[in-house]
């Protein structure tokens, strides 16, 4: 996750059911036999940890995530001896032993390097092993690109300047470049949602829990000012309709196996 950024399990908890539909997608097109251990890097609050667990009810579920706020919501949700949650950086994790499921939803946009990671990650893999991610795709979008903008106006590029990444992930056919040539099996797609949110400026409270959580931390007390800003911006970008306002989620798909028949 970004070390800039202070986490909020109440905020990343706004929109949750909608926030988990990728999750449920991913994991429901994970193919192979029953896991006896799997993986959950960047594991959040958990609740997604423990669908898996139930999914999986043969399964020894090790879930870490770098942020001390999400792993004290999540803690509570273990199972002892089945589903174990820590502190831990995606980037320097090692498997207690060869997993049969890696997991990560939601997390590699935070970390630079994945793409030197995600062939580590294959290689500590059991034979025909999977793993499995997915990232937002819509670092284009009016909710993302006006952010951007205003970080780098005049007013507040002294600030912000190196908090947000235009492009932190690939499209499906760079996953597919990436892995595929190594020799693993690898599923590639997109979805896009198009999400009716509700309520007061929804965008803004979506983005709040997870995009904009690196300038929240950055600034600190003076945040409102940009959240001001940023709310008449993203108002315009995304007007509200009779039925709720129209917010597309764009999300990258991967499932790669290992010695994959």
């Amino acid at each position: 996750m970004s070390r800039q950024a202070v986490w909020d399990p109440v905020q990343y908890g706004v929109f949750g059911d909608e926030r988990a539909r990728p999750f449920f997608e991913l994991v429901g097109r994970i193919g192979g036999a029953e896991p006896r251990y799997a993986a959950d890097l960047g594991c959040g609050t958990g609740e997604l940890t423990a669908a898996l667990a139930a999914r999986w009810p043969g399964a020894i579920v090790e879930a870490i995530d770098g942020s001390p706020e999400m792993i004290a919501e999540a803690r509570p949700r273990g199972i002892p001896g089945r589903l174990e949650f820590a502190v831990g950086d995606v980037r320097s994790w090692r498997p207690r032993q060869a997993p049969d499921v890696i997991v990560s939803n939601a997390v590699l946009q935070w970390v630079p390097e994945h793409r030197e990671l995600l062939p580590r990650w294959m290689e500590a893999l059991a034979p025909g092993g999977r793993l499995a991610f997915q990232v937002p795709g819509n670092f284009d979008a009016p909710s993302h690109a006006v952010m951007r903008e205003l970080a780098g106006s005049r007013k507040w590029s002294g600030r912000l300047e190196g908090v947000l990444r235009a492009d932190p992930v690939l499209g499906p056919e760079g996953y597919l470049d990436l892995l595929a040539p190594l020799g693993y099996a690898v599923d590639a797609w997109e979805t896009t949602y198009m999400q009716v949110l509700h309520g007061n400026d929804p965008v803004l409270e979506w983005v709040k829990g997870t995009a904009l959580r690196p300038v929240l931390s950055a600034l600190g007390a003076d945040a409102e000012e940009f959240l001001d800003e940023y709310r008449v911006l993203l108002r315009e970008a995304y007007p509200a309709a009779s039925y709720g306002t129209v917010f597309p989620f764009r999300r990258v798909f991967v499932i790669a196996s290992r010695n994959a028949p």
